[in-house]
């Protein structure tokens, strides 16, 4: 990488002329601006205007482009990075009930986390619930354990408290159980147990039967919604994101979409959200896509808020389905046929690379009738996938959206799969060996936290919340690399790659300015990131106090 200057000649459709007379509206100078791009070009400064990158070089040569009412933003040695877009998050959902819930992101023990219980329950009506829908993991507790009964029952006493963890474990105080009417197992939705003690004894815990016991609990109104919308999508400019790929999800019914729609429509939204639609009726999903999709066709919306396909979940049968039968394959050939006739990307959940090939043989099948690579289809997940698998998926043109799952999951992954396994969970190099097209993302919030920071350090260093090394270095990307795939690694799963995801001139201004450089910041300490100004584009969306 090399400090570079592009002259106002090579700009080539923007000439001299054109520059004086229509000034930038934004010039950000004095920088470390890492474009991203093929040649991974550092600059000094760029200025924007219309929303649009339209120079970028040393700062000097930005004075051209200023103008009476030209913003001149002094970085004063900052990094500046292009807006980071998580590949897979389930950010509408989240943002739904932000608002309302308490949050465990990032804390590192127990007593901060049941601290943050005690300042809701402070603030909380008596009665009201406390939810902690998850996020976080007794690893990332220098205690390395979950909280008990008792000590959510102290932490707040006088409310309804449940703490979800991943969608595996929930635990309830006393009230809870009482306002939800659970006084037995059989009394629980979707086949939950009451976990038991050494000694035989409930321990206050549920396991299993997660989603339909959430569905349960009270739902925020509809102006909650929308107030979550608003906070959580500025908590995430916050860290630097300004695009998601949203793959719907348990509990996302059509109606949950209009919180959004409402901040859309008022010109409130802060983040590119790139959404698909996730069945959420058993055996009746290809009637479902046909009836939701006639007036959504693929790509339809604007820069800010965009149709994306279907998935992560196309057919309840075909969801993760190790054990696939040829009548399951055979309903997601059905829907999977008519989204490739139809010109519908999928997304598709998958985790193990041992049952991968039904999944694959069907989209062979459909690509036979109608080719899907400009279709942009993926796969999410699939922490274990090998060079076979990639290059099936390579011939097919389907990307690869990546998460950190092996952060909050890897020591709990560590007894299932093995030490030897773990060192190439994901095979990050492996697949860019390859060359699929791979985006970085979380999974957010549910089973992962939202920073693209904590992943991106995560990439970096192959290391649990516990801070155990589990992914060998032969896995280990660098750190163009990994911003790459937050970038425009993850624009080309939204089709949007000639829009976003670098920073070149001609491009959409969505781009976050650094705490710190990102390129030289000691990887421990790079999850403490964040940005200090984020614009989407070129319009300031977050800008920290005094910066």
């Amino acid at each position: 990488m090399k400090l570079n200057s592009i002259s106002l000649l090579a700009l080539g459709v923007i000439g001299a002329t054109t520059a004086l007379a229509q000034p930038a509206e934004t010039i950000l100078t004095q920088g470390k601006i890492i474009s991203a791009n093929e040649k991974e070009t550092i600059f000094q400064a760029l200025a924007i205007r219309d929303g649009k990158i339209v120079a970028l070089g040393k700062s000097t040569e930005m004075k051209s482009w200023q103008g009476p009412n030209t913003q001149v933003i002094d970085l004063k040695g900052k990094t500046v990075i292009p807006g980071l877009i998580d590949s897979h998050m389930h950010a509408i959902r989240a943002a739904l009930s932000y608002s309302t819930e308490v949050h465990w992101f990032g804390l590192t023990s127990i007593d901060a986390a049941l601290g943050k219980l005690k300042q809701a329950a402070a603030l909380a009506k008596p009665g009201e619930w406390l939810v902690v829908a998850g996020g976080w993991t007794e690893e990332q507790f220098k205690e390395g354990r979950r909280p008990t009964q008792e000590e959510l029952i102290q932490a707040a006493p006088n409310n309804p408290v449940y703490v979800q963890w991943m969608y595996e474990w929930v635990m309830l105080t006393p009230a809870a159980y009482k306002v939800l009417n659970i006084q037995s197992e059989s009394d629980l939705p979707g086949g939950g147990k009451f976990q038991l003690d050494a000694n035989g004894k409930p321990t206050g815990a549920i396991v299993g039967g997660i989603v339909p016991l959430f569905d349960k609990l009270p739902k925020p109104t509809f102006d909650d919604k929308v107030t979550g919308t608003q906070k959580f999508f500025g908590e995430l400019n916050r860290v630097g994101v300004t695009g998601v790929i949203d793959p719907g999800g348990f509990n996302m019914a059509p109606s949950e979409y209009a919180p959004l729609f409402n901040v859309w429509r008022n010109n409130k939204l802060t983040v590119r959200v790139n959404y698909s639609y996730f069945a959420q009726k058993p055996n009746k999903e290809f009637d479902e896509f046909k009836e939701l999709t006639q007036l959504l066709p693929m790509k339809f919306g604007d820069d800010m808020l965009r149709f994306n396909g279907i998935g992560e979940r196309v057919t309840f049968s075909m969801y993760n389905n190790d054990k696939a039968t040829p009548a399951d394959q055979a309903k997601l050939y059905e829907v999977a046929r008519w989204a490739a006739q139809n010109g519908y990307t999928i997304t598709q959940h998958w985790h193990e690379n041992a049952s991968v090939a039904s999944l694959l043989d069907v989209f062979e099948k459909v690509n036979q009738e109608f080719p899907i690579a400009k279709l942009r289809w993926s796969i999410a997940h699939l922490n274990n996938g090998t060079e076979a698998t990639f290059n099936r998926m390579k011939a097919l043109g389907i990307g690869w959206a990546m998460q950190d799952a092996m952060y909050l999951d890897g020591d709990k992954a560590l007894h299932r799969h093995g030490e030897k396994n773990l060192e190439r969970m994901p095979p990050i190099n492996t697949a860019l060996k390859v060359g699929i097209q791979v985006g970085a993302g979380t999974d957010a919030h549910r089973v992962a936290d939202y920073n693209p920071f904590i992943a991106l350090r995560w990439m970096l260093d192959g290391k649990s919340a516990s801070g155990r090394k589990l992914r060998g270095n032969e896995e280990i990307p660098t750190r163009m690399q990994a911003l790459k795939m937050y970038t425009s690694g993850s624009a080309w799963l939204a089709h949007d790659e000639a829009k976003r995801g670098t920073l070149e001139v001609g491009k959409l201004a969505d781009l976050a300015v650094l705490s710190e450089d990102y390129l030289t910041v000691p990887i421990e300490k790079m999850a403490n990131i964040h940005s200090t100004l984020t614009m989407v584009g070129g319009k300031i969306v977050h800008q920290e106090v005094g910066k």
